[in-house]
């Protein structure tokens, strides 16, 4: 069947319950949409699943002998209920189930204020913050100083001087103010640290994109965390149905076996009508469980009913190389890889920077006010510091040998980093190609019985649904198999 048919069918079909009229515009649009007619000896009744109903038992329901203007009247009147299912909040039908599709349930369960993605966003913020400080370090660093003080005391020495004629005087020799106050401005702008800053300031670039490239990992492990629970919801659902329809056909064989008026052997419908019993029990457990676990990625009760949209068939033709060409360069761990070697190296530089001097320029502005009244009330200043360590006893080399070993030790990771990430890509890309093969064979047997005619047989319609919805179970997990193929393919190739 055509993409169009699943598509209207699975927009539509979690209403069918409720309203038979939309059933059969349901019924008549697909018919126009597929080029095909519902087979005329169809049987009017189907089986009752009313926990995962497919779509496509509807049509067993609905006459052929319907006219196509009326196909075409309605045809974009089920148009415009799917797009407005797409675009709106998720809708909620006759029995109070959400109309969902997965687009909306992974945009729902990645809100802003997840507390993973805020965590990447923050340790961007800091690698950033880090950065720009080191940044800031290369212009002059201005400082000031103001002092007022108060000494108890005449801070210096008194002299007493006796003259020529036998008369004493006293001088006094201040070596600082009783009351003084002291303004200072100091600009300093650093020379040869510069060249050290350079390299600081690459190894913290270097942070700030490894934590770019980390950050969005939560997001697309969000997403494909609600898509893995999304479509196992589909397979249980579909599997709680061929269960019920199972545990129905067993339990009216054993119905008429107790009834009949011959004697009959029914140890094995007992046996077969209690391990029936126990499979619907299981799947009926775990729609619970998955529904709960969907219901807290999307924050709403876990008992919430959900009616889920099949998602289109999403088939994308990437090769190997392009593939591998695309994780060499923006794989995650290739760019960690990548400016790790980034860092060593510079951290090495820096090292090989301590037999520079320290050389920085100097400059300031001081207002004395009897601080030290020795010196001018105002005065400025300008000149050069310059500070070197002449002897360390080998220090500085052992560093720089330690600082270029880890240098090279940072490539050799990069390069065992890139073969390890086209060996994954290799095996994804080989797996992708297997599930995509499983997927299309689900959906060709999918699809021919679609076009197979409904037995005669009074059990006919039953048998013909429950086939149908045990191939549906195995065509989503078919699909969900080559979705997380996909995924981890990209997420190799940096895509999400």
């Amino acid at each position: 069947m055509k993409e169009s048919t699943v598509r209207v069918a699975a927009g539509s079909h979690n209403t069918w319950c409720g309203n038979c009229a939309v059933l059969a515009i349901l019924a008549l649009v697909t018919g126009v949409a597929t080029g095909q007619s519902v087979p005329s000896g169809a049987s009017p009744s189907t089986p009752h699943l009313p926990d995962a109903p497919g779509a496509r038992l509807i049509l067993q329901s609905i006459p052929s002998y319907q006219s196509q203007t009326s196909q075409a009247q309605n045809t974009a009147e089920v148009q415009n209920v799917v797009s407005h299912q797409a675009h709106s909040e998720p809708l909620v039908t006759a029995t109070g189930a959400r109309i969902i599709t997965l687009e909306e349930a992974q945009e729902k369960a990645a809100p802003a204020s997840n507390p993973m993605v805020r965590l990447g966003q923050l340790s961007v913020e800091v690698a950033r913050q880090t950065r720009l400080g080191t940044l800031s370090t290369f212009f002059p660093q201005i400082g000031s100083t103001f002092e007022n003080m108060h000494f108890n005391k005449f801070m210096g020495e008194r002299i007493s001087v006796t003259g020529p004629l036998g008369n004493t005087r006293s001088a006094a020799l201040p070596l600082a103010g009783e009351d003084q106050t002291l303004v200072a401005v100091t600009v300093t702008q650093p020379v040869t640290p510069l060249f050290q800053l350079k390299e600081l300031y690459k190894i913290n670039l270097a942070d700030e994109n490894i934590a770019r490239a980390k950050a969005g990992m939560p997001v697309s492990e969000t997403a494909s965390k609600v898509e893995k629970t999304y479509y196992e919801l589909l397979v249980a659902q579909r599997q709680q149905a061929f269960a019920k329809s199972k545990a129905t056909q067993t339990e009216n064989k054993w119905l008429v076996a107790s009834n009949s008026v011959v004697p009959v052997a029914s140890g094995r419908d007992d046996e077969e009508l209690i391990e029936t019993s126990n499979a619907l029990a299981i799947a009926t457990t775990k729609v619970q469980e998955l529904t709960a676990s969907l219901n807290e990625l999307l924050g709403w009760r876990p008992d919430t009913e959900l009616q889920l949209v099949p998602p289109d068939p999403r088939f994308e033709n990437i090769s190997l190389q392009e593939a591998t060409d695309k994780a060499l360069a923006a794989n995650p761990e290739v760019i960690e890889a990548e400016q790790t070697v980034i860092k060593a190296r510079s951290a090495a530089t820096i090292q090989k920077l301590a037999y520079v001097p320290t050389v920085a320029i100097m400059g300031g502005y001081a207002y004395n006010n009897e601080a030290i009244p020795l010196l001018p009330h105002d005065f400025s200043f300008v000149g050069v510091v310059a500070n070197y360590n002449v002897f360390d006893f080998g220090k500085r080399e052992h560093t720089i040998k330690g600082a270029n070993a880890q240098a090279e030790m940072a490539e050799i990771a990069l390069q065992l980093t890139k073969a390890k990430v086209a060996a994954s890509v290799k095996a994804s890309h080989f797996e992708l190609q297997r599930s995509r093969q499983l997927s299309e064979l689900t959906r060709r047997l999918d699809s021919a019985i679609q076009l197979q005619k409904t037995s005669y047989e009074e059990n006919g319609a039953e048998i013909a649904g429950a086939k149908r919805v045990k191939i549906e179970a195995e065509m989503f997990q078919a699909d969900l198999d080559y979705r997380q193929a996909l995924a981890k393919l990209k997420t190799l190739m940096g895509e999400r």
